[in-house]
């Protein structure tokens, strides 16, 4: 007889068991949806804390203001490290790349 699972009123626990328990194609397409965002984020994380609009850090690395915009949208899947690295020197930083184990399991946030 199968395990009968724990009720539970947890809105994020009830999406997780019913899209992604299990299925590591969609785990798969939602760790890449994650790193994508946290990558957003971090670029306009990184603007606001040097004190630049969009419009002034294009102008520091060479782009158009709209480039940058997309940049930051966690939709954008034209990331090159080129442009990150251009980005990073502007504000006086570095990028950095790791590689890290996959995980079996994503679990809600």
């Amino acid at each position: 007889m199968p395990k009968k699972r724990k009720a539970t009123a947890d809105a994020t626990e009830i999406l997780y068991r019913r899209y992604y328990r299990g299925k590591p194609e969609r785990i798969a397409q939602l760790e890449e949806a994650r790193a994508e965002d946290d990558l957003a984020r971090r670029l306009y994380e990184i603007r606001e804390q040097a004190g630049l609009t969009q419009a002034r850090l294009a102008k520091m690395v060479g782009t158009s203001e709209s480039v940058i915009s997309r940049l930051e949208d966690s939709d954008y899947r034209g990331h090159s490290l080129t442009m990150l690295r251009r980005i990073a020197k502007a504000v006086n930083k570095r990028v950095e790349i790791r590689f890290v184990p996959r995980k079996e399991e994503v679990q809600p946030v």
